[in-house]
């Protein structure tokens, strides 16, 4: 029987599980990541307050092409021993990924020095071969992973690594995932439905649920993009599909605001487009400025080639904007409705892309205000506390492993 792993909107009765879920566990938890994020943080913060101790180890304070500052307000953090390697691909959709992978190789031995009862790892690394290690030569402790993948991102990483991460993985007492995408991945690796837990990304909200939800005929259908400026994100390929639409829709305007930097930025400025679409660039905002943006815009564009989430997507929907995205994001798989709160699309099917565009830049006014209130509603429970509750439930799963 097909499980249905989309993210819903909280019950009466999630909310008594969220409660149970937030109570004190009596266990000492270690994270280890790459690098604590401004949106993970306040995980976290509820994390720590939930459990008897919980220590970070971080393989570097923050990426080097990530535009934060390390903050690491009421969390114990470690900065590991690390070695880094910049990594530049390109995937069969013909764009190039450039990330950093980190070796931190100290891993095993601050896990014997901290004798944690519970290890939650993220990726599927060395970092989590050595986590992996620890729990064998330890039988009494538990080890989490932390999965943050998704069908579309992993289809190109071939056998050898497939095979290591289904040993991981079957090892693991409970795996986390953020996306439906993920968890049909984990599962198809062989671990078990009960030990599987959605903990789809989140924000705090407050600052764009403050936006009012009425927009003003110019900003109605205004497009709005915030992130990278960088190949993967698919601007390119969206903005073909924006000139021809305005080329088949003589007589109409488009604007489309776009926040973030990077190096596409060049030339996505000298893009050819009709005299009628008019681009404009905004650099990096500041976090607490971001809201901003998303008062003055009337739809969210999320046109991603592969992301295993994307966490704009939650800011457009609690800023009331209905979302233009990309199915090869898990926040758009899980979150956007069709006519609903949004409308999604193929970014590589071309027909399937323009006819999402078409759709949203002729809806109705009434229907893009009803969507505006679907959108804000639909996204209203998924807040870092719920995120935490999930983390402290794979954790609880995994304590209640037997050998």
């Amino acid at each position: 029987m097909a499980v249905n792993w989309a993210v819903s909107k909280k019950s009466s009765a999630d909310s008594e599980h969220l409660s149970s879920a937030m109570k004190r566990i009596p266990a000492r938890v270690v994270l280890l990541k790459n690098c604590i994020t401004p949106y993970l943080l306040p995980v976290l913060r509820h994390v720590a307050a939930s459990v008897e101790g919980f220590r970070m180890l971080v393989s570097t304070p923050m990426e080097p092409d990530r535009p934060w500052e390390p903050v690491w307000d009421g969390i114990d953090v470690t900065v590991q021993r690390s070695v880094a390697i910049k990594h530049r691909r390109v995937a069969k959709q013909g764009f190039a990924v450039t990330s950093f992978v980190h070796f931190p190789y100290d891993s095993l031995a601050l896990l014997y020095q901290f004798r944690p009862d519970v290890i939650v790892s993220g990726e599927l690394g060395f970092r989590t071969i050595q986590a992996f290690a620890y729990r064998r030569l330890h039988p009494s402790s538990r080890l989490v992973i932390w999965a943050d993948l998704s069908e579309h991102t992993e289809r190109e990483i071939g056998r050898t690594r497939t095979v290591m991460r289904r040993v991981l993985l079957r090892a693991a007492d409970a795996v986390l995932v953020n996306g439906a995408s993920g968890a049909r991945y984990v599962q198809r690796l062989g671990v078990p439905q009960k030990r599987i837990v959605l903990a789809p990304y989140a924000i705090e909200m407050s600052a764009f649920i403050s936006i009012p939800l009425t927009r003003a005929i110019c900003m109605a259908r205004r497009l709005l993009y915030v992130g990278r400026l960088v190949e993967g994100k698919g601007l390119q390929v969206f903005l073909r599909a924006l000139v021809r639409w305005a080329e088949t829709h003589p007589g109409q305007s488009c604007e489309m605001w776009f926040v973030g930097d990077g190096p596409m930025r060049k030339y996505l400025e000298q893009f050819a487009v009709p005299p009628s679409v008019n681009l404009r660039f905004f650099g990096n905002v500041p976090q607490h400025h971001l809201f901003q943006f998303y008062a003055q815009a009337g739809i969210f564009v999320f046109p991603t080639l592969s992301d295993t989430w994307g966490l704009v997507v939650n800011e457009a929907m609690a800023a009331g904007l209905p979302v233009l995205g990309s199915l090869y994001s898990q926040a758009v798989e899980d979150l956007v409705q069709w006519g609903v709160t949004g409308w999604t699309f193929f970014p590589d099917r071309p027909d399937n892309l323009q006819n999402a565009l078409d759709c949203a830049l002729s809806a109705p006014m009434p229907v893009l205000a009803r969507m505006q209130e679907a959108a804000r509603q639909d996204i209203y429970h998924l807040t870092p506390k719920y995120s935490a509750s999930r983390f402290l439930e794979a954790i609880q799963i995994a304590l209640d492993q037997n050998e």
